[in-house]
Protein backbone atom coordinates (compact mmCIF):
# COMPACT_ATOMS: atom_id res chain seq x y z
CA UNK A 1 0.00 0.00 0.00
CA UNK A 2 1.42 3.40 -0.97
CA UNK A 3 1.82 6.17 1.56
CA UNK A 4 -0.99 8.05 -0.16
CA UNK A 5 -3.22 5.00 0.19
CA UNK A 6 -2.44 4.36 3.86
CA UNK A 7 -4.43 6.12 6.59
CA UNK A 8 -2.88 6.60 10.01
CA UNK A 9 -4.32 7.32 13.44
CA UNK A 10 -2.12 9.86 15.20
CA UNK A 11 -0.87 9.43 18.74
CA UNK A 12 -2.86 11.51 21.22
CA UNK A 13 -6.46 10.40 20.76
CA UNK A 14 -8.52 10.69 23.92
CA UNK A 15 -11.83 9.60 25.36
CA UNK A 16 -13.91 10.60 28.33
CA UNK A 17 -14.56 8.23 31.20
CA UNK A 18 -17.81 6.24 30.90
CA UNK A 19 -20.04 6.87 33.94
CA UNK A 20 -23.33 5.06 34.48
CA UNK A 21 -26.46 6.99 33.51
CA UNK A 22 -27.58 6.65 37.15
CA UNK A 23 -25.57 6.54 40.36
CA UNK A 24 -26.49 3.33 42.23
CA UNK A 25 -29.81 3.42 40.32
CA UNK A 26 -30.94 6.14 42.72
CA UNK A 27 -29.90 9.51 41.30
CA UNK A 28 -28.81 11.13 38.02
CA UNK A 29 -25.44 10.01 36.67
CA UNK A 30 -22.23 12.00 36.80
CA UNK A 31 -22.60 13.10 33.16
CA UNK A 32 -26.37 13.63 33.29
CA UNK A 33 -25.99 17.39 32.75
CA UNK A 34 -23.99 16.97 29.51
CA UNK A 35 -25.47 16.64 26.03
CA UNK A 36 -23.98 14.41 23.35
CA UNK A 37 -22.41 17.41 21.61
CA UNK A 38 -20.84 18.55 24.87
CA UNK A 39 -19.31 15.12 25.44
CA UNK A 40 -18.02 15.01 21.86
CA UNK A 41 -16.57 18.48 22.29
CA UNK A 42 -14.71 17.35 25.42
CA UNK A 43 -13.16 14.43 23.54
CA UNK A 44 -12.15 16.58 20.57
CA UNK A 45 -10.64 19.27 22.78
CA UNK A 46 -8.62 16.71 24.76
CA UNK A 47 -7.46 15.03 21.55
CA UNK A 48 -6.28 18.28 19.99
CA UNK A 49 -4.43 19.18 23.20
CA UNK A 50 -2.62 15.82 23.16
CA UNK A 51 -2.01 15.45 19.42
CA UNK A 52 0.85 17.50 18.01
CA UNK A 53 -1.08 18.76 15.02
CA UNK A 54 -1.74 22.39 14.17
CA UNK A 55 -5.47 23.10 14.48
CA UNK A 56 -5.25 25.09 11.27
CA UNK A 57 -4.36 21.83 9.52
CA UNK A 58 -7.70 20.19 10.48
CA UNK A 59 -9.86 20.14 7.36
CA UNK A 60 -12.85 18.08 8.45
CA UNK A 61 -14.59 16.47 11.42
CA UNK A 62 -16.53 13.18 11.22
CA UNK A 63 -18.27 12.03 14.41
CA UNK A 64 -20.64 9.17 15.11
CA UNK A 65 -23.87 9.54 17.09
CA UNK A 66 -26.68 7.01 17.34
CA UNK A 67 -29.68 9.16 18.15
CA UNK A 68 -30.89 12.72 18.60
CA UNK A 69 -31.19 12.74 22.37
CA UNK A 70 -30.99 16.45 23.19
CA UNK A 71 -32.22 19.74 21.81
CA UNK A 72 -28.79 20.50 20.31
CA UNK A 73 -28.30 17.02 18.85
CA UNK A 74 -29.45 18.11 15.40
CA UNK A 75 -26.15 20.02 15.12
CA UNK A 76 -24.24 16.93 16.24
CA UNK A 77 -20.70 16.83 14.78
CA UNK A 78 -20.73 20.55 14.03
CA UNK A 79 -21.62 21.27 17.66
CA UNK A 80 -18.87 18.92 18.82
CA UNK A 81 -16.35 20.64 16.54
CA UNK A 82 -16.86 24.16 17.85
CA UNK A 83 -17.13 22.95 21.43
CA UNK A 84 -13.81 21.17 20.83
CA UNK A 85 -12.15 24.43 19.88
CA UNK A 86 -12.09 24.19 16.09
CA UNK A 87 -12.64 27.22 13.89
CA UNK A 88 -15.99 28.02 12.32
CA UNK A 89 -14.67 27.22 8.82
CA UNK A 90 -14.06 23.53 9.61
CA UNK A 91 -16.96 21.46 8.20
CA UNK A 92 -18.32 18.52 10.15
CA UNK A 93 -20.26 15.38 9.26
CA UNK A 94 -22.39 13.25 11.58
CA UNK A 95 -22.62 9.54 10.75
CA UNK A 96 -25.04 7.06 12.27
CA UNK A 97 -24.78 3.27 12.12
CA UNK A 98 -26.31 2.82 15.58
CA UNK A 99 -23.85 0.83 17.74
CA UNK A 100 -21.20 1.02 15.00
CA UNK A 101 -21.34 4.79 14.54
CA UNK A 102 -17.95 5.49 16.13
CA UNK A 103 -16.23 2.90 13.94
CA UNK A 104 -18.16 4.19 10.93
CA UNK A 105 -16.76 7.67 11.58
CA UNK A 106 -13.21 6.30 11.37
CA UNK A 107 -14.07 4.50 8.13
CA UNK A 108 -15.85 7.47 6.54
CA UNK A 109 -13.05 9.85 7.47
CA UNK A 110 -10.50 7.49 5.92
CA UNK A 111 -12.59 6.95 2.80
CA UNK A 112 -13.01 10.71 2.30
CA UNK A 113 -9.24 11.04 2.27
CA UNK A 114 -8.66 8.13 -0.08
CA UNK A 115 -11.46 9.11 -2.49
CA UNK A 116 -10.11 12.64 -2.65
CA UNK A 117 -13.35 14.22 -3.82
CA UNK A 118 -13.86 16.25 -0.63
CA UNK A 119 -10.37 15.97 0.84
CA UNK A 120 -8.80 19.35 1.63
CA UNK A 121 -5.16 19.10 0.55
CA UNK A 122 -4.29 22.33 2.33
CA UNK A 123 -5.77 21.00 5.59
CA UNK A 124 -5.16 17.24 5.32
CA UNK A 125 -6.01 16.11 8.86
CA UNK A 126 -9.44 14.90 9.96
CA UNK A 127 -10.87 14.50 13.46
CA UNK A 128 -12.95 11.34 13.79
CA UNK A 129 -14.72 9.70 16.70
CA UNK A 130 -18.10 9.36 18.35
CA UNK A 131 -20.19 10.52 21.26
CA UNK A 132 -23.37 9.52 23.03
CA UNK A 133 -25.26 10.81 26.02
CA UNK A 134 -27.56 7.96 26.94
CA UNK A 135 -29.67 10.38 28.98
CA UNK A 136 -32.45 9.91 26.45
CA UNK A 137 -35.65 11.87 27.09
CA UNK A 138 -39.15 10.78 27.95
CA UNK A 139 -41.41 12.03 25.16
CA UNK A 140 -45.07 12.54 24.27
CA UNK A 141 -46.43 11.68 20.81
CA UNK A 142 -49.41 12.92 18.78
CA UNK A 143 -50.02 16.29 20.39
CA UNK A 144 -49.28 18.55 17.43
CA UNK A 145 -52.53 19.83 15.96
CA UNK A 146 -54.57 18.58 18.90
CA UNK A 147 -56.21 20.55 21.67
CA UNK A 148 -54.05 20.81 24.77
CA UNK A 149 -55.68 22.80 27.52
CA UNK A 150 -57.49 25.69 25.85
CA UNK A 151 -55.49 25.86 22.61
CA UNK A 152 -54.46 23.69 19.68
CA UNK A 153 -50.81 22.71 20.03
CA UNK A 154 -48.72 23.90 17.09
CA UNK A 155 -45.21 24.02 18.54
CA UNK A 156 -43.41 25.05 21.69
CA UNK A 157 -43.35 23.82 25.27
CA UNK A 158 -46.29 21.93 26.74
CA UNK A 159 -47.70 22.56 30.20
CA UNK A 160 -47.97 19.09 31.69
CA UNK A 161 -51.00 20.20 33.71
CA UNK A 162 -52.88 20.79 30.45
CA UNK A 163 -52.35 17.29 29.09
CA UNK A 164 -55.55 15.27 28.72
CA UNK A 165 -56.13 12.42 31.19
CA UNK A 166 -54.54 9.13 30.15
CA UNK A 167 -51.58 10.76 28.39
CA UNK A 168 -48.48 8.59 28.61
CA UNK A 169 -44.80 9.50 28.38
CA UNK A 170 -42.65 7.11 26.36
CA UNK A 171 -39.03 6.32 27.29
CA UNK A 172 -37.06 6.88 24.09
CA UNK A 173 -34.12 4.87 25.47
CA UNK A 174 -36.28 1.80 25.95
CA UNK A 175 -38.06 2.29 22.62
CA UNK A 176 -34.76 2.57 20.77
CA UNK A 177 -33.74 -0.88 21.96
CA UNK A 178 -36.70 -2.52 20.21
CA UNK A 179 -36.35 -3.60 16.58
CA UNK A 180 -39.71 -3.79 14.75
CA UNK A 181 -38.16 -5.75 11.85
CA UNK A 182 -37.33 -8.58 14.25
CA UNK A 183 -40.34 -7.87 16.46
CA UNK A 184 -38.14 -8.10 19.53
CA UNK A 185 -35.83 -6.07 21.72
CA UNK A 186 -32.05 -6.23 21.38
CA UNK A 187 -31.72 -8.32 24.52
CA UNK A 188 -34.13 -10.89 23.12
CA UNK A 189 -32.01 -11.26 19.98
CA UNK A 190 -29.11 -12.14 22.28
CA UNK A 191 -31.30 -14.66 24.12
CA UNK A 192 -32.04 -16.19 20.70
CA UNK A 193 -28.30 -16.51 20.01
CA UNK A 194 -27.94 -18.16 23.40
CA UNK A 195 -30.53 -20.75 22.43
CA UNK A 196 -28.98 -21.43 19.02
CA UNK A 197 -25.49 -21.81 20.47
CA UNK A 198 -26.72 -23.68 23.58
CA UNK A 199 -25.09 -21.18 25.92
CA UNK A 200 -25.95 -21.70 29.58
CA UNK A 201 -26.65 -19.17 32.31
CA UNK A 202 -23.46 -20.30 34.05
CA UNK A 203 -21.39 -19.61 30.91
CA UNK A 204 -22.98 -16.18 30.56
CA UNK A 205 -22.25 -15.34 34.20
CA UNK A 206 -18.65 -16.54 33.93
CA UNK A 207 -18.20 -14.29 30.92
CA UNK A 208 -19.65 -11.31 32.80
CA UNK A 209 -17.34 -12.10 35.72
CA UNK A 210 -14.38 -12.21 33.32
CA UNK A 211 -15.28 -8.82 31.90
CA UNK A 212 -15.37 -7.18 35.33
CA UNK A 213 -12.19 -8.84 36.62
CA UNK A 214 -10.25 -8.05 33.44
CA UNK A 215 -11.49 -4.44 33.47
CA UNK A 216 -10.57 -4.01 37.15
CA UNK A 217 -7.07 -5.32 36.49
CA UNK A 218 -6.69 -2.99 33.50
CA UNK A 219 -7.93 0.02 35.47
CA UNK A 220 -5.76 -0.71 38.52
CA UNK A 221 -2.72 -1.30 36.29
CA UNK A 222 -3.22 2.07 34.61
CA UNK A 223 -3.75 0.60 31.17
CA UNK A 224 -6.62 2.98 30.40
CA UNK A 225 -4.84 6.08 31.66
CA UNK A 226 -3.29 7.19 28.38
CA UNK A 227 -6.63 7.09 26.57
CA UNK A 228 -8.84 8.72 29.26
CA UNK A 229 -9.12 12.47 29.78
CA UNK A 230 -10.56 13.11 33.29
CA UNK A 231 -13.64 15.34 33.47
CA UNK A 232 -14.52 17.77 36.26
CA UNK A 233 -18.23 17.64 37.21
CA UNK A 234 -20.11 20.06 39.42
CA UNK A 235 -22.78 17.96 41.13
CA UNK A 236 -26.03 19.46 42.31
CA UNK A 237 -25.75 20.79 45.86
CA UNK A 238 -22.01 20.11 46.11
CA UNK A 239 -19.54 22.85 46.97
CA UNK A 240 -16.61 21.42 45.06
CA UNK A 241 -16.50 19.73 41.65
CA UNK A 242 -15.79 16.02 41.37
CA UNK A 243 -13.07 14.66 39.11
CA UNK A 244 -14.27 11.67 37.08
CA UNK A 245 -11.19 9.66 36.12
CA UNK A 246 -12.43 6.13 35.48
CA UNK A 247 -15.29 4.16 33.99
CA UNK A 248 -17.68 3.76 36.90
CA UNK A 249 -19.48 0.48 36.22
CA UNK A 250 -16.57 -1.85 37.03
CA UNK A 251 -17.51 -4.01 40.04
CA UNK A 252 -14.67 -4.24 42.54
CA UNK A 253 -16.33 -6.99 44.56
CA UNK A 254 -17.84 -9.12 41.80
CA UNK A 255 -18.20 -12.85 42.48
CA UNK A 256 -19.82 -15.69 40.58
CA UNK A 257 -22.10 -16.25 43.56
CA UNK A 258 -23.41 -12.70 43.34
CA UNK A 259 -23.80 -13.00 39.57
CA UNK A 260 -25.85 -16.18 39.99
CA UNK A 261 -28.30 -14.47 42.35
CA UNK A 262 -29.39 -11.88 39.77
CA UNK A 263 -32.76 -12.55 38.13
CA UNK A 264 -33.30 -12.89 34.39
CA UNK A 265 -33.86 -9.36 33.08
CA UNK A 266 -35.63 -9.85 29.76
CA UNK A 267 -37.26 -13.28 29.46
CA UNK A 268 -38.69 -15.76 31.96
CA UNK A 269 -35.99 -18.38 32.29
CA UNK A 270 -33.59 -16.27 30.23
CA UNK A 271 -29.83 -16.13 30.79
CA UNK A 272 -29.27 -12.38 30.45
CA UNK A 273 -29.16 -10.39 33.70
CA UNK A 274 -28.03 -6.98 34.84
CA UNK A 275 -24.66 -8.59 35.57
CA UNK A 276 -23.91 -10.04 32.12
CA UNK A 277 -25.36 -7.33 29.85
CA UNK A 278 -23.65 -4.12 28.73
CA UNK A 279 -23.85 -1.17 31.09
CA UNK A 280 -25.79 1.93 30.01
CA UNK A 281 -23.28 4.78 30.21
CA UNK A 282 -22.40 8.15 28.68
CA UNK A 283 -19.14 8.84 26.84
CA UNK A 284 -17.18 10.11 23.85
CA UNK A 285 -13.89 9.60 22.02
CA UNK A 286 -11.93 11.33 19.28
CA UNK A 287 -8.70 10.94 17.33
CA UNK A 288 -6.94 12.56 14.37
CA UNK A 289 -6.31 10.64 11.16
CA UNK A 290 -4.31 11.46 8.03
CA UNK A 291 -2.62 9.89 5.03
CA UNK A 292 0.78 8.43 5.85
CA UNK A 293 2.42 10.89 3.45
CA UNK A 294 0.93 13.85 5.32
CA UNK A 295 1.91 12.41 8.70
CA UNK A 296 5.52 12.20 7.50
CA UNK A 297 5.39 15.62 5.85
CA UNK A 298 4.31 17.29 9.09
CA UNK A 299 6.70 15.24 11.25
CA UNK A 300 3.94 13.74 13.41
CA UNK A 301 3.83 10.50 15.38
CA UNK A 302 1.46 7.77 14.16
CA UNK A 303 -0.18 5.40 16.63
CA UNK A 304 -1.72 2.87 14.25
CA UNK A 305 -2.57 2.28 10.62
CA UNK A 306 -6.10 1.47 9.48
CA UNK A 307 -5.28 -1.80 7.74
CA UNK A 308 -8.76 -3.02 6.80
CA UNK A 309 -12.47 -2.46 7.26
CA UNK A 310 -15.59 -4.54 6.92
CA UNK A 311 -19.33 -4.15 7.39
CA UNK A 312 -21.90 -6.91 7.04
CA UNK A 313 -25.58 -7.59 7.61
CA UNK A 314 -27.36 -10.57 9.12
CA UNK A 315 -30.76 -11.78 10.25
CA UNK A 316 -32.04 -9.13 12.70
CA UNK A 317 -33.28 -11.92 15.00
CA UNK A 318 -29.60 -12.66 15.74
CA UNK A 319 -28.23 -9.16 15.27
CA UNK A 320 -25.44 -9.84 17.77
CA UNK A 321 -23.77 -12.25 15.36
CA UNK A 322 -22.89 -9.40 12.97
CA UNK A 323 -19.20 -9.17 14.03
CA UNK A 324 -18.50 -12.60 12.54
CA UNK A 325 -19.18 -11.81 8.86
CA UNK A 326 -17.89 -8.24 9.33
CA UNK A 327 -14.58 -9.55 10.68
CA UNK A 328 -14.22 -11.96 7.77
CA UNK A 329 -14.65 -9.04 5.35
CA UNK A 330 -12.19 -6.84 7.25
CA UNK A 331 -9.55 -9.59 7.30
CA UNK A 332 -9.99 -10.15 3.58
CA UNK A 333 -9.74 -6.41 2.98
CA UNK A 334 -6.52 -6.28 5.00
CA UNK A 335 -5.05 -9.39 3.38
CA UNK A 336 -4.63 -11.09 6.77
CA UNK A 337 -5.53 -14.38 8.42
CA UNK A 338 -7.49 -14.54 11.65
CA UNK A 339 -4.45 -16.08 13.33
CA UNK A 340 -2.48 -12.89 12.57
CA UNK A 341 -4.54 -10.96 15.12
CA UNK A 342 -2.82 -10.21 18.42
CA UNK A 343 -5.56 -8.28 20.22
CA UNK A 344 -9.35 -8.18 19.77
CA UNK A 345 -11.83 -5.61 21.10
CA UNK A 346 -15.29 -7.16 20.68
CA UNK A 347 -18.10 -5.04 22.08
CA UNK A 348 -19.98 -7.05 24.69
CA UNK A 349 -23.58 -6.05 24.06
CA UNK A 350 -24.74 -9.15 25.97
CA UNK A 351 -22.82 -12.16 27.24
CA UNK A 352 -24.49 -14.79 25.00
CA UNK A 353 -24.04 -12.52 21.97
CA UNK A 354 -20.32 -12.13 22.66
CA UNK A 355 -19.88 -15.83 23.45
CA UNK A 356 -21.56 -16.83 20.17
CA UNK A 357 -19.17 -14.59 18.24
CA UNK A 358 -16.14 -15.85 20.17
CA UNK A 359 -17.05 -19.45 19.34
CA UNK A 360 -17.13 -18.64 15.64
CA UNK A 361 -13.96 -16.56 15.98
CA UNK A 362 -12.32 -19.69 17.38
CA UNK A 363 -13.38 -21.63 14.30
CA UNK A 364 -11.78 -18.87 12.20
CA UNK A 365 -8.49 -19.13 14.11
CA UNK A 366 -8.79 -16.30 16.67
CA UNK A 367 -7.57 -17.29 20.13
CA UNK A 368 -10.43 -16.62 22.61
CA UNK A 369 -7.91 -15.42 25.21
CA UNK A 370 -6.97 -12.55 22.90
CA UNK A 371 -10.55 -11.25 22.99
CA UNK A 372 -11.24 -8.47 25.51
CA UNK A 373 -8.27 -9.02 27.84
CA UNK A 374 -9.13 -5.63 29.41
CA UNK A 375 -12.86 -6.27 29.73
CA UNK A 376 -15.47 -4.62 27.57
CA UNK A 377 -19.01 -3.25 27.65
CA UNK A 378 -20.37 -5.55 30.38
CA UNK A 379 -17.94 -3.93 32.80
CA UNK A 380 -17.11 -0.69 30.99
CA UNK A 381 -20.35 0.28 29.27
CA UNK A 382 -21.70 0.86 25.77
CA UNK A 383 -22.43 4.51 24.88
CA UNK A 384 -23.86 3.63 21.47
CA UNK A 385 -22.42 6.20 19.06
CA UNK A 386 -19.10 6.41 20.91
CA UNK A 387 -18.29 2.73 21.43
CA UNK A 388 -16.60 2.06 18.10
CA UNK A 389 -14.28 5.03 18.53
CA UNK A 390 -13.52 4.14 22.16
CA UNK A 391 -12.64 0.56 21.24
CA UNK A 392 -10.41 1.83 18.42
CA UNK A 393 -8.38 3.89 20.89
CA UNK A 394 -8.27 1.07 23.43
CA UNK A 395 -7.05 -1.39 20.81
CA UNK A 396 -4.43 0.95 19.34
CA UNK A 397 -2.95 1.86 22.72
CA UNK A 398 -3.02 -1.77 23.87
CA UNK A 399 -1.12 -2.90 20.78
CA UNK A 400 1.57 -0.31 21.42
CA UNK A 401 1.80 -1.08 25.14
CA UNK A 402 2.17 -4.82 24.49
CA UNK A 403 4.37 -4.30 21.40
CA UNK A 404 1.99 -6.32 19.26
CA UNK A 405 1.17 -5.75 15.61
CA UNK A 406 -2.43 -6.40 14.54
CA UNK A 407 -5.68 -5.67 16.33
CA UNK A 408 -9.38 -6.09 15.59
CA UNK A 409 -12.16 -3.75 16.66
CA UNK A 410 -15.64 -5.12 16.07
CA UNK A 411 -19.21 -4.75 17.28
CA UNK A 412 -22.74 -5.90 16.56
CA UNK A 413 -25.26 -3.33 15.38
CA UNK A 414 -28.95 -3.18 16.14
CA UNK A 415 -31.14 -4.22 13.23
CA UNK A 416 -28.75 -6.96 12.13
CA UNK A 417 -25.34 -5.61 11.15
CA UNK A 418 -21.71 -5.81 12.19
CA UNK A 419 -18.70 -3.54 11.72
CA UNK A 420 -14.99 -4.31 11.99
CA UNK A 421 -11.71 -2.40 11.75
CA UNK A 422 -8.24 -3.95 11.50
CA UNK A 423 -5.46 -1.85 13.04
CA UNK A 424 -1.71 -2.23 12.57
CA UNK A 425 0.38 -0.79 15.38
CA UNK A 426 3.06 1.67 14.33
Amino acid sequence: MSKNGSVMILDGGRRTPRPDILIDNREPGLFSRFTTTQLGGMAIQATLENTAVDRDAIGHVVMGMATHSHRDSIYAAQGMAWRGGLAADVPALTVARICGSGAEAVAVGAEMMLAGIRHDQSRPFTVVGGAESMQYPFIVYNLRGKKVGTAVQKYGPVDARALPPGTHLQDSLLMGLYDPSANMAMANTAEELGRRYKITREEADRFGYRSHTNAKKARDSGWFDEEIEPVMVQRDGAEDPVEVKHDTHIMDDVTLTKMARLPAAFEPGGIITAGNASAVVDGAAAMVIAKESDVEKHGLKPLARVAGMGVAACDPHIMGWGPVPATKKALENAGLRASDLDHVELNEAFAPQALACIRDFGEMGIDPEKVNPMGSAIALGHPLGATGAILTLTCAYALRRKQERYGLVTMCIGGGQGAALILESM
